[in-house]
């Protein structure tokens, strides 16, 4: 039967698009198997624009993608890539062109995308730009080094929205008067956008000429009006705003996985004042539009926090933003910004969805630490006020700053079993504890600066290999001098160095002081040889867990929270001590993303009794059961973790995973609020946390299909429990189970 007019609530309309929305991601599971990342909003491909693929990964396992049908990059180099501006703008541009639209009569917004970059740019490091004389250090080390690292800055999207399409096309002519083959490159990425989005509006109009329900009809209409205006003008409307950032997001995640919306409730207020001071928007329906937003990508988002002179920028959106997600019940990554002048009834309803929802979001950043800190790399504080949260554990100041966050990691576990072999192999001098740190700040000095050599060979080569065309529209300066944000193109150049892994180290140093130097109930070569045989056997059993029963880091007062907070200490001072040989800023973090899974694969034994392969410690956090194999508490977390904190404006997150049945009513949210304002008071900059009670999490990881709705916050992102791989399914299991 019909629907008529009406008889669909927005809500209603919600339920459906989360159907379907669970409905492309067992698409997604099935074609692609795990994905240990970001659930984001990408599609399947439709069958007739489809083509199967299959590639054998590295570790021997068999991927199936879905390419775009007919699509092929045109090579300008012999090794069959692309490079430079107007190569890639022009690939990008025949990507736009041939990419299907999608329209879904439910939704308000138009847009999705279907293909990943990494599916069409290959290779993606151009040849003729050696960097092999840092290969062996970057193996020795085990470095993520970052060279051809792509996006992870901010860009400041109120140039689009002020611009639009077409506005941003006569800006990049206007200053492209000698036809430069950047200016080129952008013209081309948007003469794309525009054709992308003028297929929307022409199937938008097709599909209500057909479509029989007179709700739906207009709602179809009304997209094809939105497009057609958005195909050249900036938006005018809320609606049209958030159609603008739904196609501005997509097309980011295709050029080259970048994007991300920032200050989102900023960006949408004045829209939504205009529109409900003219009586054209209720806030249902702009709740409506912001879902539909939200579930077109998972992009990272803050909410309030200060504007330049301090003021806070919570608004009646902030509060909206929250109800969508509320409402949809989709992965999100939102953060809210706490600090002394934070409208508190923002933070608290935050709270309340982290515990009425159960998904791992919102999270929470703090104000004070975090901008002091980037104050102490020599900014004023109205800058550092305007450096916002937008990625998993990473701020920048929109459209002014390129920082490589979250790209470049110094894996410390490994600088650590380098020192430890190349010490044990020395005959020359006797083992000790002292002689293990002195070697090891030695090639922590020594794996810094081989980050610092390839950070200045991508900044020397990464504009002419696959510049940064996307994000450069909405940048203070790129076009405006004809160049990309990698090649001096923005103002502020401050790059993210992360170390991972501290816990592992910590607990290693504290494992060998106690049980070897202090208590001597071992030698080092005895040791040795039960980490080169992997504790082996009872008696390897019984020495492994000897060193793992010691009061670990997190434990409080303990040896391991001493070196721990050692470590850290050193780590900042070494990325901190001077810039690149060419002067770029470094700052440090602690952060691993979810690589403690592959970083831990390629280590072998450890001296605080992890085994050979398995996963090495989270960021910042110590590691699960590090209170004497019981589970530590929230307080205990909360010190340690703020304890090690680099300082530097970028952030060590604080990973929580709190059963529900721990904290319940009135009493329960002030308890997790004071909990977070002591993390912050005590110079913690990011707290992520997840509500799940152990019986869940384990009947989820016994079948997972059985639970296709369960959202969990994995690092500094959520995703669908059932969609992680079985090796991170486990470490989050073990994380929630242990208790940290």
């Amino acid at each position: 039967m019909s629907l008529t007019i009406g008889e669909l609530t927005y809500q209603q309309r919600l339920d459906m698009l989360h159907a379907k929305k669970l409905e492309h991601t067992r698409q997604k599971q099935e074609m692609r198997g795990s994905m240990d990342s970001d659930d984001q909003g990408q599609i399947p491909l439709p069958p007739e624009a489809a083509e199967l693929v299959e590639a054998v990964s590295g570790s021997g396992v068999v991927i199936k993608d879905l390419i775009l049908k007919g699509f092929k990059p045109k090579s300008n180099h012999p090794s069959g890539g692309f490079f430079g501006p107007k190569a890639t703008g022009e690939n990008f541009r025949l990507l736009l062109e041939a990419h299907p639209t999608y329209i879904n009569p439910i939704n308000s917004m138009a847009g999705v995308y279907m293909v990943n970059f990494n599916s069409y740019r290959k290779p993606g490091w151009n040849p003729d730009y050696d960097y092999s004389h840092l290969h062996e250090e970057q193996n020795k080390y085990g470095l993520d080094h970052g060279i051809g690292g792509v996006q992870h800055f901010c860009p400041d999207l109120t140039i689009g929205l002020n611009l639009g399409w077409g506005g941003l096309l006569e800006k990049v002519r206007r200053v492209n008067p000698g036809a430069s083959e950047f200016c080129d490159g952008l013209e081309e990425v948007l003469l794309g956008m525009q054709n992308w989005i003028s297929r929307h509006a022409e199937d938008a109009r097709k599909m209500a000429e057909k479509e029989e329900n007179p709700q739906l009809r207009e709602n179809l209409e009304t997209i094809a009006d939105i497009c057609e205006r958005l195909v050249t003008d900036p938006p005018r409307t809320f609606r049209e705003a958030c159609q603008w950032l739904v196609f501005f997001q997509a097309a980011a995640k295709m050029y080259n996985g970048s994007g991300e919306w920032g200050q989102l409730d900023e960006l949408l207020r004045p829209y939504y004042e205009r529109d409900t001071e003219a009586g054209v928007l209720t806030d249902e329906e702009a709740i409506f539009h912001i879902a539909c937003l939200l579930l077109s990508e998972t992009a990272y988002i803050q909410l309030g926090g200060p504007d330049a002179d301090g003021k806070d920028l919570t608004s009646p959106v902030s509060f909206l933003i929250l109800e969508a997600i509320h409402r949809l019940k989709i992965p999100a990554n939102i953060a809210i910004r706490v600090g002394d002048d934070l409208d508190h009834r923002l933070f608290r309803r935050g709270v309340e969805i982290l515990f009425e929802d159960r998904m791992g979001f919102p999270k929470f950043l703090g104000d004070k630490p975090i901008t002091e800190g980037f104050m102490k790399n020599s900014y004023p504080i109205e800058l550092a006020r305007q450096r916002i949260y937008s990625g998993c554990h990473w701020l920048a100041i929109p459209g002014r700053e390129y920082t490589m966050n979250d790209i470049i990691k110094i894996e410390l576990a490994t600088v650590f079993d380098v020192t430890l072999k190349e010490m044990m192999a020395d005959t020359g001098i006797e083992p000790s504890v002292a002689e293990l740190w002195d070697r090891f700040v030695k090639h922590l000095r020594r794996a810094v600066g081989v980050i610092a050599e390839g950070i200045d060979f991508h900044m020397e080569h990464m504009h002419k290999v696959f510049p940064e065309l996307y994000l450069d529209l909405f940048c203070y300066g790129s076009v405006e001098k004809g160049l990309d944000a990698t090649n001096g193109g923005v103002e502020f150049y401050n790059i993210c160095v992360d170390g991972s892994s501290l816990a592992t180290v910590a607990d290693s140093f504290a494992a060998i002081e106690q049980r070897i130097e202090k208590e001597r109930r071992l030698s080092w070569h005895e040791m040795m040889r039960y980490l080169e045989t992997n504790w082996a056997g009872t008696d390897g059993e019984r020495v492994r867990l000897m060193m793992r029963n010691i009061p670990r880091f997190g434990s409080g007062g303990s040896l391991a929270d001493d070196w721990a907070s050692r470590i850290s200490r050193t780590f900042t001072e070494l990325v901190k001590e001077k810039p690149t040989p060419k002067g770029y800023n470094m700052i440090p973090g602690l952060f691993s993303w979810a690589k403690m899974i592959g970083f831990g694969k390629r280590l072998g034994a450890t001296p605080n009794g992890r085994r050979a392969g398995e996963p090495v410690s989270q960021g910042a956090n110590p590691e699960p059961g590090f209170n004497s194999g019981q589970p530590g508490t929230p307080t205990q977390m909360v010190v340690a973790v703020a304890a090690a904190q680099p300082g530097y404006g970028n952030t060590a997150p604080l990973q929580l995973d709190l059963d529900p049945g721990m904290l319940e009513g009135e009493d329960g949210l002030n308890k997790v609020e004071a909990l977070i304002k002591s993390h912050f008071d005590l110079g913690g900059t990011l707290i992520n946390i997840n509500v799940l009670n152990k019986e869940t999490i384990l009947n989820a990881y016994k079948d997972p299909a059985k639970y296709p709705d369960l959202i969990v916050r994995v690092t500094g992102f959520s995703a669908y429990f059932a969609s992680l791989s079985p090796e991170l399914r486990q470490y989050v299991v073990n994380r929630i189970v242990e208790g940290e």
